[in-house]
C-alpha cells in the first residue's frame, strides 16, 4: 500500500460528505452566473440535477484524488497536497471562477465515491475506456501515457514483453486498466493486485513478484528513488488517455470543464505544469 496521508491543509481538503441540497436557482440566474464567469460562448445545456449551479453557488469544485500517487498527487514533506494533478485542478478551477477542494480517497474507492456524490469530479489519471464511458462522462484527455514493465535490475533483459512473463507473478494496481488488460490478454500471467505502488515495489525488490505493470509517467518518477535496484524493461505499450471523470447526466459541467481545459492548454498553463513535474509535455 502507499504511505498513509499526513496532515493536510484545511484550505485544500474538503469534508468527505455528500453534495449540498439543490439550490433551486432558475435557468435565467444560471445564465447570468455563466456570463459573469466569461463563459457566455458555451452552449446552453439543461442540467436536470442542477450540479453546475450547486458548484457555482458554493464556488468550489470538489475533486476526488488519491493523494498518494506521485508525481500526480501526493502529500509533500510539508504535509501539503502537491503534484501535477493538484496544480492542474487548481488552474482548471480558477479558470471557471472556482476553488479546487480536494477529497483524498484510496484508488479502490474513487469511482464509488464519485457515484455517491462525495465529489464532483475525479482527477487521478483515470484512463478513458469504453467500459468506463458507459457509466461516466469524461473530459477531453489531459495526459497521454502507456503501460511500462518494471523489473529488478538483474532481470532487465529477461522480461521485456508481456509474453516473457507467462507463468510469473506480475504486480498491478487493483481496479486499474492494467489489471483488466492483463486478465483479458495475458491469461498465463499470475496477477497480484495492490492498492498502491509502494508495497508493489517492495515486493518486487524482495522477489514476491517478478514484475510490475505501471503507468510509464509515474514509473519514470518513481525509478529515480530506487537507487537503480528497479528499472524499466522493454518499450511502453497500451497508449492510454486520461480524462476528468464525472457522473453521467451533467452536460453543462462537462462543457465548462472542457472549455477551461482548452483555455489553459492554449495559454500554455497546462504545458508549463507538465514541464514542472515531468520535464516534458505529457498532455498531448
Amino acid at each position: 500500500m502507499k504511505n498513509s496521508l499526513k496532515t493536510r491543509s484545511a484550505a485544500d481538503i474538503a469534508p468527505q460528505g455528500v453534495e449540498p441540497p439543490m439550490m433551486g436557482r432558475r435557468t435565467v440566474l444560471a445564465a447570468i452566473s455563466i456570463g459573469a464567469l466569461g463563459l457566455v460562448g458555451l452552449p446552453a445545456f439543461a442540467d436536470p440535477a442542477g450540479l453546475w449551479k450547486r458548484i457555482q453557488a458554493r464556488k468550489e469544485l470538489l475533486v476526488g484524488l488519491e493523494g498518494t500517487y506521485p508525481p500526480f498527487n501526493f502529500v509533500d514533506k510539508n504535509g501539503q497536497l502537491s503534484g501535477f494533478e493538484v496544480d492542474f485542478a487548481r488552474a482548471l478551477a480558477a479558470h471557471m471562477g472556482l476553488t479546487a477542494k480536494f477529497v483524498p480517497t484510496p484508488w479502490s474507492g474513487l469511482l464509488a465515491g464519485l457515484d455517491a456524490s462525495r465529489f464532483d469530479v475525479v482527477i487521478n489519471q483515470v484512463t478513458i475506456t469504453p467500459d468506463r464511458q458507459k457509466k461516466y462522462q469524461f473530459s477531453k484527455p489531459y495526459t497521454v501515457s502507456g503501460a511500462q514493465i518494471l523489473v529488478r535490475k538483474d532481470d532487465s533483459t529477461k522480461y521485456t514483453k508481456i509474453s516473457d512473463l507467462a507463468g510469473h507473478v506480475v504486480g498491478v494496481g487493483l481496479g486499474t486498466a492494467y489489471e483488466t488488460w492483463l486478465k483479458k490478454n495475458a491469461p498465463n500471467v499470475r496477477i497480484q493486485t495492490y492498492s498502491g505502488i509502494d508495497t508493489a515495489l517492495q515486493d518486487l525488490e524482495i522477489g514476491r513478484v517478478d514484475a510490475i505493470i505501471n503507468d510509464r509517467l509515474e514509473s519514470a518518477y518513481l525509478l529515480e528513488h530506487t537507487d537503480g535496484r528497479v528499472v524499466s524493461a522493454g518499450q511502453p505499450f497500451l497508449k492510454q488517455y486520461s480524462g476528468i471523470a464525472m457522473r453521467q447526466g451533467h452536460p453543462e459541467l462537462l462543457a465548462h470543464i472542457n472549455a477551461a481545459l482548452e483555455a489553459i492548454r492554449k495559454d500554455g498553463q497546462l504545458a508549463a505544469i507538465s514541464n514542472k513535474w515531468f520535464g516534458t509535455n505529457v498532455t498531448e
